[in-house]
């Protein structure tokens, strides 16, 4: 077993490194259902340990929760002096200055980043059931979210007198908006499969039975671009979020350019 094996082991998370037939899709799997999937700070290590390691040429990372719940968020036990296996996330943060402190948010959302921030590879969440604080901050990572009729979401770190700090607030802002936003935190209330979809928080919703084969079949429709198309593409959309109207037109054109002389040189041309 290879330390990436052992860290993704205790973080209860389960890879498949290749899709069907071979296909460069990775699948991640949430592999704790006696807790519903809750997560742990092992587990975010090992979620960016994985972002680390996925083979040269992956083109999709599938990302779902074993079992009925997709994740209840992170395992309440790390706030307790025992914590989880003698690690407690209390302890953790109270033992080392705000300086160290900072750097170790920002380890555990390295778990979380790489989903959104990756230009190669795009990221599905397929959401069944619950997901909850970290596990809809996580399911929020994702590039798209295609959700079974029962999925739902709910953002209950306020009332954990905490805030969503996995890099959630950004993708829930730019998503919903910031009242509807603000809403959704302080409430902390579910937010249903239909809701969702209005609200642009799931791509799709499709029946639980149905849940693999559509995930597979949009995989196959976002990955059907070459790759550097596609990676261009995701850089130049995310880029639209936080540029004016002047400087996404430069974008797209040097983007654009990019990607022509590509192809002329594959013509053979000069």
């Amino acid at each position: 077993m290879t330390a990436l094996d052992d860290l993704l082991s205790k973080g209860g998370v389960r890879v498949a490194w290749t899709g069907p037939a071979g296909e460069p899709v990775v699948t991640v799997t949430l592999d704790r259902p006696a807790t519903r999937n809750a997560q742990t700070p092992t587990t975010w290590r090992a979620l960016a340990a994985l972002g680390d390691a996925l083979p040269e040429g992956t083109r999709a990372v599938v990302l779902r929760g074993e079992g009925p719940v997709f994740s209840s968020g992170i395992d309440l036990r790390a706030f307790t002096p025992e914590g989880i296996d003698g690690q407690s996330l209390l302890g953790e943060f109270l033992s080392v200055p705000d300086e160290s402190a900072a750097d170790l948010v920002q380890e555990f959302q390295a778990g979380f980043s790489w989903w959104h921030d990756r230009d190669d590879v795009v990221t599905v969440a397929a959401v069944q059931g619950a997901a909850v604080g970290a596990g809809f901050q996580l399911a929020l990572a994702c590039d798209l979210r295609v959700c079974t009729p029962d999925a739902r979401f709910a953002m209950r770190e306020p009332s954990l007198g905490l805030v969503p700090d996995l890099t959630g607030t950004h993708p829930l802002v730019r998503t919903v908006g910031y009242s509807r936003a603000l809403e959704l935190c302080l409430s902390g209330r579910w937010v249903g499969a239909d809701e969702a979809l209005a609200l642009g928080l799931a791509t799709s919703v499709v029946p639980a039975e149905g849940l693999a084969d559509a995930v597979a079949a949009l995989v196959a429709a976002v990955t059907g671009p070459r790759p550097t198309t596609a990676a261009a593409t995701k850089r130049l959309l995310r880029a639209a979020l936080t540029q004016d109207a002047v400087a996404q037109r430069r974008a797209e054109g040097e983007a654009q350019i990019a990607l022509l002389r590509a192809m002329a040189r594959e013509a053979g041309l000069r």
